[in-house]
């Protein structure tokens, strides 16, 4: 009897090790490999470091386009998002004309279409040069527009998930219509929508790599002038690649622990 007790203790020891060994994140690690093995052709190879430090030089920029970008599209977004349940007729059927414009059209089209159309004539009309509006804020005002759209669709879905009786119930104790949104349902539908408004930042973060088509000095930007001088493609485009990676990897990381923190009940 002991013997066989024994026996059924080493199986499942043996069968705990293996659901372990299966539930780690073996992706990550593989994904960590491949940045350490980066990192370490960076610090041993001169050629490395220096095409490393002059991609650098757009880090900035691509982290200014993205944050600014994010944070007004998630304005834009918000008012898309209100106007896709809104119980006037104009302001709903506006907002549903613009995303679905926005959404059926490649994001490559739009950038330069805004940039290059929509804002030079916005420009002339209120008497300002071409040149009066700078490449990066082009690109910007082309991100926010374009990633308004699609967040007001998060928005939407987020608002839409909250039962209509939290709605009625405010309205029972005497708040308005705007004052039951802001207080109860935004609030709830906010975080309810926060895995998904990360995702899109992240999205935002590998797409700012497209306003490089528009001169903007960000990394990719930064990476093709570099290649057009030095021919040095395969090292120059696996940094580049090292650096999205490592800044998507970051940002997911964050994000993550911001979203367990938010859905930890309090008390």
């Amino acid at each position: 009897m002991a013997v066989e007790q024994e026996q059924l203790s080493i199986r499942d020891s043996v069968i705990n090790r293996r659901a372990s060994l299966l539930n780690l994140p073996w992706w990550l690690l593989i994904i960590l490999t491949v940045m350490v093995y980066m990192a370490v052709r960076i610090i041993i190879d001169p050629l490395y470091q220096d095409i490393f430090f002059t991609i650098l030089q757009g880090l900035g920029t691509t982290l200014y386009v993205t944050a600014v970008s994010f944070v007004c599209a998630l304005l834009v977004g918000l008012i898309l998002g209100l106007g896709r349940v809104s119980r006037n007729v104009i302001f709903r059927n506006l907002s549903i004309t613009y995303i679905e414009f926005i959404r059926g059209v490649p994001i490559l089209v739009l950038i330069f279409t805004i940039s290059y159309a929509v804002v030079p004539l916005l420009a002339r009309s209120f008497g300002l040069p071409n040149n009066a509006i700078s490449l990066t804020s082009r690109a910007i005002i082309a991100l926010v527009l374009i990633y308004g759209a699609y967040i007001a669709e998060i928005f939407r879905a987020g608002i839409e998930s909250i039962g209509r009786g939290q709605m009625e119930a405010a309205r029972s104790v005497g708040m308005s219509h705007v004052q039951a949104m802001r207080y109860i349902v935004l609030p709830q539908a906010v975080r309810n929508v926060l895995p998904a408004l990360g995702n899109d930042l992240i999205a935002l973060l590998k797409d700012s790599s497209l306003v490089s088509v528009l001169g903007v000095r960000e990394i990719t930007q930064v990476s093709r002038l570099s290649v057009s001088t030095t021919f040095r493609y395969e090292e120059t485009y696996f940094i580049l690649t090292l650096f999205y990676l490592s800044m998507t990897l970051v940002l997911s990381l964050i994000l993550q622990a911001i979203q367990r923190k938010v859905s930890t009940p309090r008390g």
